[in-house]
C-alpha cells in the first residue's frame, strides 16, 4: 500500500488532452485500492467533493478549476491469464491492453486500437470503434461504492451498457471503476464489421494487420495522440452520433434532398440500430450545417481532418471551447431538429 499524499493547487490542464482549464484545489494520485479509499475518505472528512481523473482524454476542465479533491487513477496492475482473460487496473494505459492482447493473438480488442486514455474509462464510456464496442468483451467490472467505500464486482448486465454509455456514466457519483476483466478469443479471427476497415485490409488479415490498419485510419483523421499533429489538443469525437426514430430520419432525408444537400434519400448517412431507431452521422450534420473542417473561433476550432473533433490550438480557454460547441449544437438543432450530445465530460 502506498501512502496517501495530498497535493494542493495542482494545474489540471497538462493532465488533459485539450490542455485547457484551471487547477485542482486538492489532488491525489492513487496506485492501489487502499489508497483510493483513503483519498475519498479524506475528502469526505474534509467536507469536500471529489472527482476522478483518468487519462484526461475525455475531459473538459473549467477555467475556474475544481474546488474539491481530484483523484488521478494510477492503479497499474495488468494480467494476461492463459485462456484469454485479461484483468486491467483502472490506471493501465489502454494501448498496453490492446497491444498485449494482439501480441498474444487474442481477438476482441484489435478494432479498439489507438483510443487514448486508460482501461478504467473504457466501461464508463463503453468505448467503441470500427464496428466493435468494449462491452462485447467485458465480463466483470470491479468498482468502489462511493457511499460505503467498499468494493464489489458487477456483471455486464448490471453495467447497463448502451451506445457510448453505461451505468457508470449515467450515475457518476455512485461508483469508481477500479479494474476491468475482459474475455478474449485466443487464436480467434479479427473483427471486420466496418466497411472502411474492411476495405483497408486483405481477407484473412491477422490481428496485428487489423490493429495497424485501424491506427492508420485513425491517424488520417487525427484521432490518435501525436505530438507532431496540429490537431493534437483534442478529445477525439466531441459529439455522439445522434440516434433518432426511423420517422425522424425519413423526414431529415426528405429535407436534405429538398435542400439539395444530397440527390437521393439513400445518400443521407444513417445506420439502423437493433431497437429500430436510426443512428445519424454527427460529423455529416455538422458539416452540412455550415462548419467546414478547420473552422476557427480564435484559439479553438474544428480539426482540419475531421468535423467531429473540436481542437484547441493553444492559448485558449475552456469557456471558448464550450461556446464554440454550443454554437455547433444550436446550428445543427436549428437546421435539422437534431440535438447533439457532448461526449467529453465536464469536470464539475
Amino acid at each position: 500500500m502506498t501512502t496517501l499524499e495530498i497535493q494542493h493547487d495542482v494545474p489540471l490542464a497538462p493532465l488533459t488532452t485539450f490542455e485547457l482549464g484551471g487547477r485542482a484545489k486538492h489532488f491525489a494520485r492513487v496506485h492501489d485500492e487502499p489508497t483510493l479509499v483513503a483519498a475519498l475518505r479524506w475528502a469526505a472528512d474534509q467536507g469536500l467533493r471529489s472527482a476522478i481523473l483518468g487519462g484526461g482524454s475525455n475531459l473538459i476542465v473549467p477555467d475556474e478549476g475544481y474546488p474539491g479533491l481530484v483523484v488521478q487513477m494510477a492503479l497499474g496492475d495488468l494480467e494476461f491469464v492463459p485462456g484469454g482473460r485479461v484483468i486491467a487496473g483502472a490506471g493501465v494505459h489502454w494501448t498496453a491492453v490492446v497491444d498485449g492482447a494482439v501480441s498474444r493473438a487474442w481477438a476482441g480488442l484489435e478494432c479498439l486500437a489507438g483510443i487514448p486514455g486508460l482501461a478504467g474509462a473504457t466501461p464508463i464510456q463503453n468505448v467503441g470503434a470500427y464496428g466493435r464496442e468494449v462491452a462485447e468483451v467485458i465480463t466483470e467490472v470491479r468498482v468502489l461504492r462511493r457511499d460505503t467505500l467498499t468494493f464489489e464486482s458487477l456483471a455486464p448486465a448490471e453495467c447497463a451498457f448502451g451506445y457510448r454509455t453505461s451505468l457508470f456514466k449515467r450515475d457518476p457519483e455512485r461508483f469508481v471503476v477500479s479494474s476491468v476483466c475482459f474475455a478474449l478469443r485466443p487464436g480467434g479471427p479479427g473483427s471486420l464489421r466496418y466497411a472502411e476497415l474492411e476495405k483497408a485490409v486483405a481477407a484473412g488479415a491477422s490481428l496485428d494487420e487489423i490493429r495497424r490498419a485501424v491506427l492508420a485510419l485513425r491517424r488520417k483523421k487525427s484521432m490518435v495522440l501525436d505530438p507532431d499533429d496540429p490537431n493534437r489538443r483534442s478529445a477525439g469525437s466531441f459529439f455522439l452520433n445522434p440516434v433518432v426514430s426511423a420517422s425522424d430520419a425519413d423526414h431529415i432525408a426528405e429535407q436534405v434532398v429538398r435542400e439539395g444537400l444530397v440527390v437521393s434519400p439513400d445518400l443521407l448517412p444513417r445506420y439502423p440500430t437493433p431497437d429500430g431507431r436510426v443512428k445519424l452521422a454527427a460529423g455529416w450534420l455538422i458539416e452540412k450545417a455550415g462548419f467546414e473542417k478547420g473552422t476557427r473561433r480564435g484559439a479553438v476550432g474544428l480539426s482540419t481532418r475531421h468535423t467531429l473533433a473540436l481542437v484547441h490550438h493553444g492559448g485558449g480557454t475552456s469557456s471558448e471551447l464550450l461556446a464554440f460547441a454550443n454554437e455547433i449544437h444550436d446550428r445543427v438543432s436549428a437546421r435539422f431538429g437534431v440535438e447533439l450530445e457532448r461526449e467529453p465530460r465536464l469536470l464539475a
